[in-house]
C-alpha cells in the first residue's frame, strides 16, 4: 500500500492537535513534575500527550517505526520514522509559560519530509512537507527578508548553555540587533514566520529537532548544525533565514571552546 507525503502531512497535524489538547489539561494546573536520568523534567501531560500521539499515527501507519522521547523506540519499517516531542519546553510548560509545543517530525527514506509544530496554548501550528510550502495556521508563511545581521533578532533557549559552550552565542549578539530568549520550539516558529532571523540552540536531540528541517527549508530558509550541515540528528541546531545563513555559519564554525562544554 503506498501513501502520500499529504496523508502523512494530514495525519501528523491531527496527531499534534489532540496530543496539543490533552496537554491542555494539564496546563496552569500544578501538575507533578518528575525528573528523568538525565535531570530533564517529565509530567503525566508529557506521557499523555505522546501515547495518543503514538494511537493516532499507529491507527493510519501502523508498520511505521517511531521514536518518541518519553516513549523511546517503536520497532518498524525504517523507510517511513514518525519523531515525537510530546512537549518540547517542558520547563516552560511547568512554569505555566504558554511557549512550549508539540513537535511531530516524518523522515521517508532518511529524508525529513514533514514537520509540524503546535503551540496549544497560543492557538498556533506551523506545518510543511517538502515541496507544498510552509503554512502558518493555514496560510502560506515565509522567513524574513533581513540580510545584515546588524538588523537580525537572534534567539536561544538559553543563553547560559551557549556562552558555556563557546564563544559563538556572544559574537552573534555583538552582531546582532536584538537577542531574546524566546527559546525552545518557539523560537523556531519565529523564524519559520518570518518574526525573527537566528534560533540558536547548544544541545539537540533528533526530537528537538525533527520538523525544523522541512519547516526552514519550505518557508525559504535554513536549518543545519553548527557545522552548516542540514540534518534533524545533530548535537546541535541553528535555524536562519536564507540571506544570513552563510554568515551565521561562518561565525558558529570558527567558534572558541570553552572548558566544561558539552
Amino acid at each position: 500500500m503506498t501513501f502520500s507525503l499529504d496523508e502523512f502531512h494530514a495525519v501528523a497535524l491531527e496527531a499534534a492537535r489532540l496530543g496539543g489538547e490533552r496537554t491542555l489539561k494539564y496546563f496552569n494546573q500544578g501538575v507533578a513534575v518528575e525528573y528523568k536520568g538525565d535531570h530533564t523534567p517529565v509530567t503525566c501531560a508529557d506521557r499523555e500527550s505522546e501515547q495518543i500521539i503514538r494511537e493516532r499515527i499507529q491507527k493510519s501507519f501502523p508498520s511505521h517505526s517511531i521514536v518518541g522521547e518519553e516513549g523511546g523506540v517503536t520497532k518498524g519499517d525504517d523507510s517511513f520514522k514518525w519523531i515525537i516531542d510530546p512537549i518540547d519546553g517542558t520547563k516552560s510548560f511547568i512554569h505555566g509559560v504558554p511557549l512550549y509545543g508539540v513537535l511531530i517530525g516524518v523522515e521517508i527514506e532518511g529524508r525529513a519530509s514533514v514537520g509540524v509544530v503546535y503551540l496549544p496554548a497560543l492557538g498556533e501550528i506551523v506545518s510543511a512537507a517538502v515541496g507544498r510550502g510552509c503554512f502558518w495556521n493555514g496560510k502560506p508563511c515565509q522567513v524574513s527578508k533581513v540580510e545584515k545581521l546588524s538588523e537580525a533578532t537572534l534567539l536561544s533557549s538559553s543563553i547560559m548553555s551557549s556562552i558555556e559552550r563557546s564563544d559563538a552565542y556572544e559574537r552573534l549578539a555583538s552582531k546582532t540587533k536584538l537577542q531574546r530568549t524566546w527559546g525552545d520550539c518557539y523560537g523556531y516558529v519565529l523564524v519559520a514566520t518570518g518574526r525573527a532571523e537566528i534560533m540558536l540552540d547548544p544541545r539537540m536531540n533528533p526530537w528537538d529537532s525533527a520538523p525544523f528541517l522541512p519547516i526552514m527549508t519550505e518557508a525559504g530558509g535554513c536549518f543545519t548544525d553548527w557545522t552548516g550541515k542540514a540534518t534533524i540528528w545533530g548535537r546541535d541546531g541553528v535555524a536562519t533565514n536564507a540571506l544570513l545563513f552563510e554568515d551565521v555559519i561562518r561565525v558558529l564554525k570558527t567558534e572558541k571552546r570553552k572548558p566544561h562544554t558539552l
